[in-house]
């Protein structure tokens, strides 16, 4: 059986080794070692795995996958699309956070499924912040009347006015380690989680929560481009925000 080229050639983009994947995922090596050696394809939550850590389409990697479990690739800047945010997995905003050097930004209400799923984020944005690294953070007004309405719509109710002030107690502290922590009260179309060139859009759905919307992994292509496009929204919205602690 013919080796896998792509996924040897994505190794070596990403500067990884076959222990270093196989650590990344949760696999013996020499199981890493069969999917690029003999071509063997993962199960389909490894693949996400890896595609992840390798910021890589899954389709591309791994064709054979069934159509309903994978990625899709319909251009240049966009790696994977994943039918809802629950389906993505973990490693993908891991790889985000972790491979930034330069710059962190988040605009979202809440998403404290990040805090939730990794008892770790807090800490890896400070040290990002300590080593150079520019992290915005932008949050829902719990006492905005758009958060109230937003909670209405997504029939959630108050719900999501207490998970803004859950993300608020959160995030709080993180500002004595220089991670810039603002409130916004815009109307969200999508929650932004942007790490230097690449970016995962988690797309608002009109009367449904964002755990159940789609997810669009980005990565910048070219000026203009797509990346781009929601790059611009989340600096709009930090335009128009106002730092954790100030009064409206």
């Amino acid at each position: 059986m013919a080796g896998n080229e792509r996924l040897r050639s994505a190794l070596l983009t990403a500067g990884l080794n076959v222990r270093q994947l196989a650590e990344a995922v949760g696999v013996d090596p020499k199981t890493v070692e069969r999917w690029v050696n003999t071509g063997r394809t993962p199960h389909p939550r490894m693949a996400h795995r890896a595609a992840a850590v390798l910021r890589e389409d899954l389709t591309h990697l791994w064709p054979a996958i069934e159509q309903g479990r994978r990625g899709h690739r319909t251009g240049h800047e966009l790696i994977a699309v994943y039918p809802t945010r629950a389906t993505a997995p973990l490693e993908l905003w891991r790889v985000l956070f972790e491979r930034a050097r330069t710059h962190i930004g988040i605009l979202v209400y809440a998403a404290n499924f990040l805090h939730e799923s990794w008892p770790g984020f807090s800490e890896l944005l400070a040290a990002k912040s300590g080593d150079g690294c520019r992290v915005r953070v932008l949050l829902g007004d719990p006492d905005s009347p758009v958060i109230t309405a937003r909670g209405e719509e997504e029939r959630y109710g108050h719900g999501i006015e207490s998970r803004c002030r859950v993300a608020v107690m959160r995030y709080r502290p993180l500002a004595a380690s220089g991670v810039e922590v603002r409130l916004h009260d815009t109307t969200l179309y999508n929650s932004l989680f942007a790490g230097d060139d690449h970016m995962i859009v988690n797309a608002h759905v009109f009367g449904m929560n964002a755990y159940g919307a789609p997810v669009y992994h980005l990565r910048r292509g070219g000026e203009g481009g797509l990346f781009d496009v929601y790059a611009a929204s989340l600096d709009a919205v930090w335009e128009r925000s106002r730092p954790l602690g100030e009064g409206p």
